[in-house]
């Protein structure tokens, strides 16, 4: 959010400006919409908008930066076929931040995070792969364990991905007829007293509530992962959940662009001033995820790293670097944020909007109205308008879609094919067939 909306508020502010936006995706990923991309409730492509409609003049590269040298003002990058680089006078870093798979025991190998479209398409095809084997199976412990879906972290993204998941195996469960003698059953592990911390303690409480009585969410308070394997998860209390799925909502961890420069870091995040440059490295600024960027209006404490914050981030920035340009004085940043919103499924949401806490159907319309204001593109806006009002008549897409080329449908016949001519060859002894 903050690196598009930073480019595109520049060409405002500086129109003889070459202006170069570097990305190792082609598009801006909606991150809050994630959710609602695992639960079918959107289609992927909704969720996301090309950088190159987004901006006008600003030149877009898909390429993976490699390196800074903030020396020669210099960035070096590379694509798929070559290496290049680029000379800068003013270098805006918005490279965000990377999912920490190390914070506990097994994280890395067994669970599945939710950072990516990517993320969200693999978890959708998991929970109906699930499905589909639970269908199967007439062994009534495999079936609970295919079934049961842990989520690790009680905050927005681990209470939204709960509630997704849990209104996708109601609206599913009339085509799995089998299945439906285990219940399917979705854990939320969270280590604080109540879920939604950003929230006052009340609608962490109303979270509880909802998901437990309307989504049939199991919810574990003061309750923290101490392991991952390949059945489940070891909890500190001594207990252990047993689940086919377990997914990952939190721990951030700083780019590896960020560790590399020669700059102070508070946190992982680079120590910025109040005008979102950084010191000792004339010409650069940081904005986004990466930055801890005081707030003039919090006593300058460091901004969350929030879309909403981002958001405005990246305009500003764009104006103080077009003051530095012109020799002016540069302003410090500083926004009061309006509310904080979170969807708990079943067309339920809590929200703190202008102090006032609310919940329910309300403000899951103001949820929506608010992403959909806010999500770029006007062609984007009207898909999204249109396929939430589809979805709220219609059951849910339960296609698992597979992602292989037919070269690689033929490379498994062969390799099936060689398999069976050994097979055919080496007569397998009689204990070993049972």
């Amino acid at each position: 959010f903050a690196g598009a909306t930073a480019a595109k508020s520049l060409e405002r502010h500086l129109r003889s400006a070459e202006i170069h936006l570097l990305s190792a995706e082609n598009h801006l990923t909606y991150n809050p919409l994630l959710p609602e991309v695992v639960g079918a409730s959107v289609l992927p492509g909704h969720v996301v908008a090309p950088l190159r409609q987004m901006v006008r003049r600003a030149k877009v590269h898909q390429v993976q930066v490699t390196g800074i040298d903030t020396e020669a003002r210099r960035v070096h990058f590379r694509n798929r076929s070559e290496s290049g680089h680029l000379d800068y006078d003013h270098l805006v870093l918005a490279c965000g931040s990377r999912a920490n798979l190390h914070m506990i025991p097994g994280m890395a190998e067994h669970t599945l995070p939710l950072k990516t479209v990517g993320d969200a398409l693999y978890l959708r095809n998991r929970v109906i792969a699930r499905l589909e084997d639970a269908e199967l199976t007439e062994n009534p412990t495999l079936r609970r364990w295919l079934k049961t879906f842990v989520v690790i972290g009680g905050g927005f993204s681990g209470v939204e991905v709960a509630g997704e998941i849990s209104d996708f195996l109601d609206e599913s469960q009339r085509w799995y007829r089998q299945s439906q003698l285990e219940p399917a059953r979705v854990v939320i592990v969270h280590g604080g007293p109540h879920l939604l911390p950003e929230l006052p303690k009340r609608l962490g409480r109303f979270t509880e509530r909802k998901l437990s009585r309307h989504g049939g969410v199991e919810v574990r308070l003061n309750t923290r992962s101490q392991a991952i394997d390949a059945q489940g998860v070891e909890l500190n209390k001594g207990s252990r959940i047993d689940a086919g799925t377990v997914i990952s909502t939190i721990g951030t961890t700083s780019n590896r662009l960020i560790d590399a420069l020669p700059a102070e870091k508070e946190r992982g995040r680079l120590r910025v001033e109040a005008d979102m440059s950084v010191p000792g490295l004339p010409g650069v600024w940081a904005i986004g995820d990466c930055a801890a960027v005081p707030n003039g209006r919090a006593d300058g404490a460091p901004c969350p790293p929030t879309a909403q914050f981002a958001l405005r981030q990246g305009p500003q920035l764009a104006a103080n670097l077009a003051r530095r340009v012109r020799g002016e004085p540069t302003h410090a940043f500083g926004y009061q944020p309006k509310g904080l919103m979170s969807a708990i499924g079943h067309n339920r949401a809590v929200a703190r909007v202008f102090g006032i806490n609310l919940s329910g159907f309300i403000p899951w319309l103001l949820w929506r109205g608010f992403y959909l204001l806010y999500i770029p593109t006007l062609a984007r806006k009207a898909r999204l308008y249109l396929e939430w009002n589809w979805a709220m008549f219609f059951p849910p897409d339960i296609a698992h879609l597979r992602f292989t080329r037919t070269v690689e449908d033929s490379d498994e016949d062969t390799q099936e094919k060689g398999a069976q001519g050994v097979k055919e060859r080496s007569p397998t002894p009689a204990a070993e067939r049972v």
